[in-house]
């Protein structure tokens, strides 16, 4: 059964923006804190940004913060994720997940329960 459905990865040219979105199912977005991931191929998987079930709380990594921003939709069960500005190094799989507890803030690929199955981002020049 298919909790977290990524969408909104593309082509995107460098400079640009997009908005990636994740639909989530009621019971795990309303009781979920919800992060962002991606991993480009031959790395690890690397932690973009969460936010809190609340809404109330969110964190960045230092490779997106000033130029990203999530948030939650509530009416709809979502979480998305704007970025703009992008660069060759954006290019990877973004992955959604859900997670019961932000102690660590988000940050932590094992702190998460539910993944997606992730959207392709591709940036050319």
């Amino acid at each position: 059964q298919v909790q977290l459905v990524e969408s909104g990865g593309g082509l995107v040219q460098a400079g640009g923006s997009l908005r990636l979105s994740c639909a989530a199912s009621a019971l795990i977005f309303s009781t979920s804190n919800m992060g962002w991931f991606r991993q480009a191929p031959g790395k690890e998987r690397e932690f973009i940004a969460s936010m809190s079930r609340s809404g109330g709380d969110s964190v960045y990594a230092d490779s997106v913060k000033g130029r990203s921003t999530i948030a939650r939709d509530n009416a709809k069960n979502t979480v998305h994720l704007q970025m703009s500005n992008l660069n060759s190094e954006d290019a990877a799989l973004y992955y959604c997940a859900a997670s019961a507890i932000f102690g660590r803030g988000g940050r932590y690929p094992t702190d998460y329960h539910y993944w997606g199955q992730g959207t392709q981002v591709t940036v050319t020049s």
